[in-house]
Parts: structure tokens; sequence; C-alpha cells
């Protein structure tokens, strides 16, 4: 007869394989047959927040500590559920408990730091980093975090040697090379293969990168996804574009397109924030007369993110959250939302106002026609995600709205962007109010028409 422990342990292995829904519904059979099981109620937990559901992981928390009082885990758990539910007072209140019961739970301490630097309290939130590396000195994600927060504050020394541990997280391998890694040896009369990192908002920024390579002297073959080779064929730089996984040339060197932004960084004063990317002529027109009917004023709107994105609960907005700037005059928008979040448009009160595109929209390749019909928009208004990026590097006129603590490449201030001369950057003053950073825009759409 297996034990709760054994069948919780298959469960788990469910679980990590992928399969969260298969594992939730493993743990609540379970949990029918034991309901007095604290662990269960914690593994169901840690599959609904995985899930998203943060509402339903706190209350299976709560059971299992109702159960078991002294149990530093649920505390910890429970504390990043209500982090991720904005109940910043609560979350702080049960990382004390955790570490009121195991004081030398780094987990705990990791995560009461991460709750205060997404509140903006960001020196609060590395004392518990401290905190927490004097108890795991190479902690890779301790390091890696602290690199990304060096970053945003513009230490970039420092921010640079923290974040290059990113590499040895387990879901950042490298690509196997049989040349040796690039770490700003000198690249005259050599050649280099590189790529991107992190996903297709990534590998639009720092694509740009190539041309530092060129300046240098170096012969530069780009690695992508197949379907950004034909929106990254524009680039004059490139001496080659091969699909990952593809068959490629011997080279001297490799490095990641983030690889190539530490190595040559002189400060953010040094980028370029000129347009880099070039859509074919002929897709411009075609867009140019497929809108032309659109009446006002054309404003690219996209409003979701990846959701499985980590940080996606703190840079995604609701559809209805613009609803703001939909009472703004003569203006039309114009949906450059694909796949996710689509859906809000038939839930929100103005989306009869709201321009769908075609389904079958960049059918020939990633974002070419998106790419096109940016270009005959008055602006484009994002979050931040890879539309944003790809107004930018077009160099389209953007009104970005980024949250209380934004990605590192943003800064902490400002309203402008070194990364792109065309954009405008709109604020959040207090997590999870977006109504500040849109009235403002609004304001600004309205005195200039």
């Amino acid at each position: 007869m297996p034990t709760v422990d054994s069948l919780l342990a298959q469960l788990w292995q469910q679980h990590q394989n992928g399969n969260v829904k298969g594992a939730e519904a493993g743990y609540r059979e379970l949990l029918r047959k034991v309901p007095q099981s604290a662990n269960a109620h914690v593994y169901l937990g840690i599959a609904l927040f995985d899930l998203r559901r943060f509402d339903e992981a706190v209350t299976c928390y709560r059971a299992a500590l109702k159960i078991q009082p002294n149990f530093p885990i649920a505390w910890n758990n429970l504390g990043n559920a209500l982090r991720m539910l904005n109940q910043i007072e609560a979350a702080d209140a049960a990382f004390q408990k955790a570490l009121d019961q195991r004081p030398q739970y780094a987990n705990a301490l990791k995560n009461r730091g991460t709750l205060w630097v997404w509140t903006g309290q960001i020196e609060r939130g590395l004392q518990w980093y401290q905190e927490a590396l004097k108890i795991v000195p190479d902690d890779v994600e301790l390091h890696r975090n602290l690199g990304v927060i060096y970053l945003l504050q513009g230490r970039f020394e420092e921010g640079w040697q923290e974040y290059r541990w990113r590499w040895r997280m387990p879901h950042m391998p490298r690509p196997t090379m049989q040349c040796p890694l690039w770490e700003g040896q000198s690249l005259a009369n050599k050649s280099i293969f590189v790529y991107p990192e992190q996903g297709l908002g990534d590998a639009i920024q720092f694509v740009r990168m190539i041309d530092v390579l060129r300046q240098q002297g170096a012969r530069v073959t780009l690695g992508c996804e197949p379907r950004l080779v034909p929106l990254f064929s524009s680039l004059a730089q490139v001496e080659n574009i091969v699909p990952l996984g593809g068959q490629l040339q011997p080279v001297d060197y490799h490095a990641s397109l983030v690889d190539v932004t530490d190595y040559t960084w002189q400060g953010a004063h040094s980028i370029s924030g000129e347009p880099y990317l070039n859509v074919p002529p002929n897709l411009v027109e075609f867009w140019r007369k497929q809108l032309g009917v659109i009446p006002g004023r054309r404003i690219g709107l996209c409003w979701q993110g990846n959701p499985s994105h980590h940080a996606d609960i703190y840079r995604s907005i609701p559809l209805q959250a613009f609803r703001t700037l939909a009472d703004v005059p003569g203006i039309t928008f114009v949906s450059l939302q694909h796949g996710s979040g689509s859906e809000q448009i038939q839930q929100c009160d103005f989306g009869h106002r709201i321009v769908r595109l075609p389904p079958n929209l960049d059918a020939n390749g990633a974002f070419l026609d998106t790419a096109a019909i940016m270009q005959n928009l008055d602006c484009v208004i994002t979050i931040d995600s890879s539309a944003g990026h790809l107004a930018g590097a077009l160099g389209v006129k953007t009104h970005l709205l980024l949250g209380k603590v934004p990605d590192w490449r943003w800064g902490l201030t400002g309203d402008r962007t070194p990364w792109y001369n065309h954009h405008h950057i709109w604020r959040q003053e207090t997590v999870g109010d977006w109504q500040q950073p849109m009235s403002q825009l609004a304001q600004a759409l309205r005195l200039n028409p």
C-alpha cells in the first residue's frame, strides 16, 4: 500500500515534468482521501501558484497551516502567493513567520527580498538578499537577481559581473560550440557567431549590437529562430543569418547578444537609439492601403505580455484599464495583440472601437506584417513587450507604460530611454495603480492631437 509521501513524490515528478494540471488533479484526489495531510495541501498550493491561481494557492497554504502551524515551508509559500496578490504587509508577515520557525531559511530571506524589490523599496530588498547570501554564498539565483537590480540602478560594473551568474541557471544552457566563448577579445579579422538569449523582445533589442562587433572588425553570423530570419534580413551588418540549430560554418568565437552588450558596455550614453530594422517597402505600401480607411489617429495598442514570464503580473495591463485613453477624441485603436490577451477585446466596454487585424498576420515571418502596420500608425502604446522593442527598432513613435519596478534596461527614472530615440516612458508610481500613468498619457494625447 503506497504511503501519502510516496504518492506525493510521484505526483511531484509529474508536476516537475510540466503536467501541472494533471498533478493538481492528483493532489486533489489524494486530499479527498487524506484531508488532514498538510503536505498535500502545500503541494496543491504550489500547483495552483504555478497555474497563476494565487487566491486558491493562498487558501491551500492556510489550510496546511491550520493543520500544522509550525511549517516554515508553508509560511514561505504563503508569503510568495500573497506577494503576487499585492498583499505586501501580509506577505512580509508570512516570511517573518517562516524565519521565526527556521532562522537560517535562505529561500524565505530571498523571497522576502524579492517582495520589497518589487514594491519599489529596493534597498530594503537588497538587505534581505545580503542576509541570504551569508547562508548560501553561491546561490545562482541570488547573484543573478543582484545583477538585475544593480543594472536597474545603473551600477553597471557590479551589475554585469553578477548578471553573468545567469548562465549557471538550469533554464539557461549555452549552445554547444566548438569555438571559445567571446569575452571581449580582439575581433580584428575574426569571425563570431551571436545569438539571442531570452525571447523575441530581447532578440529585437540586442540585435543592434552586431553593428558594434562590425566596428571592431568582426565578421558576424547571427543565429535566431527561423521565424525571425525575414525580419532580421534587413540588418546590413550581418555576414550571414542561420536558423538556430542549422548548419554553421566554423567561426572563431561565439557569444549571446546580451554577452556582447556586457563586454562592449561603455555606458548608457554610448547606446545608439537610432532605428536599425527595415520592412520591405511593398509590404508597408500594402498595409498603408489596408489601414487607410481607418478614421482619425491610428494608434497601435499592446496590453498583454507572455503570461508565463515571471514578472508578467507587474507589466501586463488589463485592457479595460485603457478606458481613459479611449475617451480621448479622434482616436482609433488598432490591436497589436497576438494570442494571449486578445480575448479581452470582447470583454471590455470599448472593444467595438478596436480594429482587429487578420488572424493570419505575420504568416511569412515573425513581426513582418506587424512591423509594416506600425509604420502606418500615428504611434504605438504598449507595455514592456516585444511590440515595444519592435516599434523602437523601426523608429516608430511609442508610448511605453512601465510598472513601478521595470526591467533593468529602462532604469528607475526618466521619461526617455537611450535604447530608442522615439520612446516616451510613462511610469507607474504605485504598484498595481495604472490609472495614474494612463491619466498622464491621456492628457498628453489630448494636447498633441
